[in-house]
C-alpha cells in the first residue's frame, strides 16, 4: 500500500510526463476496445441478416436410393422420431405451360408439402397456403408468385381465379409476397413460379415420381441446424447401407458459419495489431522508468541507507509502472466506451448498435497489467541492485 502511495505522488509530481506516457497505453487499449467491438457488433448485425435471409434449413438430396426409395410416409416418420428435427418437407419440380384465356407462358411448378411454407420462411400477400387436405385429396390448388400472377392474370389480387397448367385446370388459392431479403427470391427473382400440393404434380406429369429425391428440413425449437442435419445424416445412412455417397445433407447455414470465421480471422488481426500499440506503449513506460531512476538516485542512496531492502526498492519503482500502465489502461477504456456510444447513436437507424465487449475489456486490462510488470521490471531491477554508497554521491 505504502509503495501505491508513493508511486501516486512520484505520478502526480510529474503529471504531463505522466500522461504522455500513458498516451501509447491509451490508444493501445482504443485500438484494441473500440475496433474488436466494432467488428462484434458488425458480426451480429451481419449473421442476423444472414438468418433473415432464409438460409437456417438442411436441404437432403438423395443420388441412389439403393433399392429404398423414400416415400412422404418416411418423411412424417423421421419427422415424429427425430426430436432435434422440425419440420421436413419434400419438393420436387417441373416446367409446365400456365395458360389462362389467351396468355401462356412456361411456368416452374413445384410439387410440395404444408410444411415447405414455414421452413422456407415465406410470406403471402394474399389467400392461403397449401393445406394438408389438398396433399392428401391431390387437389388442383395453386399458390403464386406475384410475377406469375402479373404474367398469366394481369394482376395480384387473383385469389379464386383460375389458370391451366399442362392443359388442367387449377384454382389460385394464394399469392406470395415477393421478399427483397430473401435469398431464396434474390435467386428466383423474374421467374413464374407456381407451388401446388406434391401429389398433384405427380397426377400433372409424367415426369414426376412419387418417389421424394429432395427434401428439406428445419431443427427443432431449442435445437440448431447442424444437430438436425446429424439426426437426418444417421437415419439415411442406415437406410443406404452406410452408404455416404448415396445421399447429400447440406446445412445451410454455411453463409454463416462463413461469416463468423471471417469475422473471428478479422477481430484477431485487429487484437494483434492493437496488442503491437499496446507493446510500443510499454517500450515508453519502460523508457520514462528509466529516466525516472536516473533523477531519483539519490533518492535510492538514502532510502537503502536507512534500512530500505532491494524487495521494497523493486516493489516501489515496479509499482509505480504498473499504475501508470492500468491507469491509461482505464482512461483508454472510459473513451473507447465514449466512442462506441457515438457510434452506436450514429448508426442506430440502420439497426446496428456497439457496446463494450467485456471479454476484450478483460482481455486488455490483463495485458496491460503484464505490460506493466514486463517493462517495468528491469528499471526497477536497475534501481533496486545500485549500490547505497555510489547512489549517494551521484551527481547527476
Amino acid at each position: 500500500m505504502q509503495s501505491f502511495v508513493m508511486a501516486l505522488r512520484s505520478i502526480g509530481a510529474n503529471k504531463m510526463r505522466a500522461i504522455l506516457t500513458m498516451l501509447g497505453i491509451i490508444i493501445g487499449v482504443m485500438a484494441l476496445v473500440v475496433l474488436v467491438s466494432l467488428v462484434s457488433g458488425a458480426t451480429d448485425s451481419v449473421t442476423g441478416a444472414v438468418s433473415d435471409l432464409g438460409t437456417s434449413l438442411v436441404t437432403v438430396t438423395v443420388s441412389d436410393d439403393k433399392g429404398k426409395p423414400i416415400h412422404l410416409s418416411d418423411l412424417d416418420e423421421w419427422m415424429a422420431q427425430e426430436p432435434d428435427i422440425g419440420l421436413i418437407s419434400a419438393r420436387t419440380s417441373a416446367t409446365v405451360v400456365g395458360k389462362r384465356g389467351a396468355d401462356y407462358d412456361s411456368v416452374t411448378v413445384y410439387g410440395t408439402t404444408p410444411s415447405y411454407y414455414e421452413i422456407q420462411g415465406l410470406q403471402l400477400s394474399l389467400g392461403r397456403w397449401l393445406k394438408s387436405s389438398d396433399q392428401k385429396n391431390a387437389a388442383y390448388v395453386c399458390v403464386l408468385n406475384e410475377a406469375a400472377a402479373d404474367e398469366l392474370i394481369g394482376y395480384t389480387d387473383c385469389v379464386g381465379q383460375t389458370i391451366t397448367l399442362n392443359g388442367v385446370q387449377f384454382t389460385v388459392v394464394g399469392v406470395l409476397e415477393e421478399n427483397e431479403d430473401s435469398l431464396t427470391s434474390m435467386m428466383t427473382s423474374g421467374m413464374l413460379m407456381a407451388y401446388i400440393p406434391y401429389s398433384s404434380l405427380i397426377r400433372l406429369t409424367d415426369s414426376v415420381s412419387s418417389d421424394v429425391t429432395t427434401f428439406y428440413i428445419s431443427a427443432a425449437e431449442g435445437s440448431t441446424v447442424d444437430a438436425a442435419a446429424d439426426a437426418m445424416d444417421r437415419i439415411l445412412n442406415e437406410r443406404f447401407d452406410e452408404d455416404d455417397d448415396a445421399y447429400d445433407v447440406d446445412a445451410s447455414n454455411m453463409l454463416e458459419e462463413a461469416m463468423n470465421t471471417v469475422t473471428s480471422t478479422l477481430s484477431i488481426l485487429l487484437g494483434g495489431i492493437a496488442g503491437i500499440s499496446l507493446v510500443v506503449g510499454g517500450i515508453g513506460i519502460m523508457n520514462i522508468m528509466m529516466v525516472t531512476v536516473t533523477e531519483r538516485t539519490r533518492e535510492i542512496g538514502i532510502r537503502k541507507a536507512i534500512g530500505a531492502s532491494r524487495g521494497n526498492i523493486l516493489t516501489q519503482f515496479l509499482m509505480e509502472a504498473v499504475v501508470l500502465c492500468m491507469m491509461g489502461c482505464g482512461l483508454g477504456i472510459f473513451l473507447s466506451w465514449a466512442i462506441l456510444q457515438v457510434v452506436s447513436t450514429v448508426t442506430v437507424s440502420a439497426g446496428i448498435t456497439f457496446s463494450l465487449n467485456m471479454g476484450v475489456v478483460g482481455l486488455a486490462v490483463a495485458f496491460c497489467f503484464l505490460i506493466g510488470v514486463v517493462f517495468g521490471l528491469y528499471p526497477a531491477n536497475k534501481a533496486a541492485k545500485m549500490k547505497p554508497i555510489d547512489a549517494l554521491h551521484y551527481g547527476g
